[in-house]
């Protein structure tokens, strides 16, 4: 079973703190695939503009969010 289906079994517990953890965890995992596909998709040519669409955000919200970290990464120039 992947990280994201056990994660996904257990939002249906009554129990709390399970179904909270299980919400925190699948959260942190979409930040990273959310990273990856960002990545793939600027390394592919793809525009901020493009990736804000495909995303449903806007261009700003999207840039925002990942230029800076590209940048230090050595990613994305100025």
């Amino acid at each position: 079973m992947t990280e994201a289906t056990e994660l996904a079994a257990q939002l249906g517990t009554k129990d709390p703190r399970v179904g909270l953890q299980a919400v925190a965890a699948l959260r942190r995992l979409l930040d990273r695939l959310e990273q990856l596909h960002v990545d793939n998709a600027r390394d592919s040519g793809w525009l901020w503009q493009e990736i804000a669409g495909a995303l449903g955000v806007t261009k700003q919200a999207v840039h925002a969010k990942h230029a800076q970290r590209r940048r230090a990464q050595g990613k994305e120039e100025n």
